[in-house]
């Protein structure tokens, strides 16, 4: 059994999807989405085998969605998409198949019998996978939003997920810390946070060796004695 999440922004495409899927019995649908945020989220709940993800979707597309998954949770990625061939030939040397709109019932035949014969991701990046993250998807009080990256003052681990503290609003993000490290400016500071130096108010020594900063806007966030030499560092604090 092939598990399967649609994720375009237009409900006729996946309607359309989800109708030819039906033919196919060994094909379970887990669920569908209209946007890359829910998209997120949904693949690490359900954890598909399959996402046929449209490319070309608003604020955040397919191909920076597919860079924000983290690589044990990446599925097979089938992109639909209404671009021409000769575009996609890109996606043809990361290993991943496409079907081009309107979808061609015997093309996605085909792609089903590869997936079936047990086709996986190659570990390639796929385009754009490695490009720096400007915005931060989040979710909160059943609203989905973006935090542009400046405005963000620090991010943080806890049980209900990674907290994203901007200035004037948070949420959960799907994101991990781990590839917020990677993908933007923000510094780790604490096994569990990470902070944005350009919102650095001052930074407070404690006792212990440790310390605390505290942003502009007056929040305070830890930083451990492991790595307050590298905040220093990058702040050119002796």
């Amino acid at each position: 059994m092939l598990s399967v999440l649609i994720i375009d922004d237009e409900e006729p495409s996946r309607e359309e999807l989800k109708a030819l899927l039906a033919a196919s019995p060994d094909v379970e649908i887990a669920g569908e989405c209209s946007n890359a945020i829910e998209g997120l989220a949904a693949i690490h709940r359900h954890r598909p085998d399959v996402v046929f993800l449209d490319i070309q979707m608003p604020r955040i597309s397919g191909l920076e969605m597919v860079g924000m998954i983290e690589p044990t949770a990446l599925p097979h990625i089938v992109f639909v998409t209404a671009y021409d061939e000769h575009a996609l030939k890109a996606f043809e040397e990361h290993a991943a198949d496409y079907l081009l709109k309107p979808i061609d019932p015997q093309r996605l035949a085909k792609t089903l019998d590869w997936l079936r014969a047990g086709a996986r991701p190659s570990g390639k990046a796929f385009p754009g996978a490695g490009s720096a993250i400007h915005q931060i998807p989040c979710i909160a009080r059943n609203r989905i939003f973006l935090i542009a990256l400046e405005d963000v003052e620090y991010v943080n681990t806890e049980l209900s997920g990674v907290q994203v503290i901007g200035k004037n609003r948070q949420g959960v993000t799907e994101l991990t810390l781990k590839l917020l490290q990677e993908r933007t400016p923000l510094v780790r500071c604490h096994r569990q946070y990470l902070i944005n130096l350009e919102q650095i108010a001052e930074i407070e020594l404690l006792e212990n060796g440790a310390a605390e900063i505290v942003t502009q806007s007056g929040k305070r966030v830890p930083v451990s004695r492991r790595h307050l030499r590298e905040i220093k560092d990058k702040l050119l604090i002796p």
